[in-house]
């Protein structure tokens, strides 16, 4: 599995959750939830990701790895219930990722090469892949605290994965509690943020976006078997 799809992985189980608007609930006048008390924050995402069956969005990537220099990538992603997702790349790395909901395509045209991956042998984690598949919970995967201090405008969530490999900065909107920003932090200290914008959920996106037809001439590697 490429380095790019075991960051992006976690990321997109994120975005799932914190994508669809918020049920009505009484807010403070400057748009903030009456209650800042963690546990009602982390039961209203759960309630986001179940009222979430799809959305479409822009994104703006940053890629910080240890020892090299950041790296910013930008492009649109698309997820459906259960598993189906589309990112798509622009320059200055053009990249294409699919999942139909069984396999993971990642398709890099400057190799003409095409990685097919199992998606849950693509998502090592339990956690993520109970996210993708649409059976996850918040509460039971993640350890969860808020980020001091707080961004002006938003609520900052940390999510601690219980079964280890990563933790999760969320930047969420305070009134639709939409998502605004996300950082991986891996063990190696590696970050990936994203920013999304233009995010539209619950919209028809037919099989057709997630069907994956390799190019011409593109060479396919299957990814190797997890030990």
């Amino acid at each position: 599995m490429n380095r790019i799809w075991k960051a992006l992985a976690p990321l997109l189980v994120m975005s799932i959750v914190a994508a669809a608007p918020a049920r009505s609930e009484t807010m403070l006048p400057n748009g903030a939830p009456v209650s800042k008390d963690l546990q009602q924050v982390l039961d209203r995402l759960q309630r986001h990701y179940h009222d979430t069956n799809s959305f479409t969005a822009n994104f703006n990537e940053e890629i910080a790895t240890v020892g090299a220099p950041k790296r910013q990538r930008q492009g649109t992603v698309s997820f459906r219930k259960p598993g189906r997702m589309r990112w798509e790349f622009s320059d200055p790395e053009k990249q294409t990722i699919v999942s139909d909901g069984e396999t993971l395509y990642s398709y890099d045209p400057d190799l003409n090469q095409v990685v097919e991956t199992p998606l849950k042998q693509a998502l090592k984690s339990s956690s993520a892949t109970s996210f993708l598949l649409g059976i996850g919970n918040i509460n039971h995967d993640f350890k969860a605290r808020f980020t001091i201090p707080q961004t002006t405008g938003q609520i900052d969530l940390l999510l601690d994965a219980k079964t280890g490999g990563y933790k999760i900065e969320v930047g969420l909107d305070q009134k639709t509690y939409n998502l605004i920003s996300l950082t991986l932090i891996d063990q190696l200290g590696d970050t990936t943020k994203v920013d999304f914008t233009d995010i539209h959920d619950n919209v028809e996106l037919p099989d057709s976006m997630f069907a994956f037809k390799v190019p011409a001439g593109a060479d396919i590697v299957s990814a190797p078997a997890s030990p």
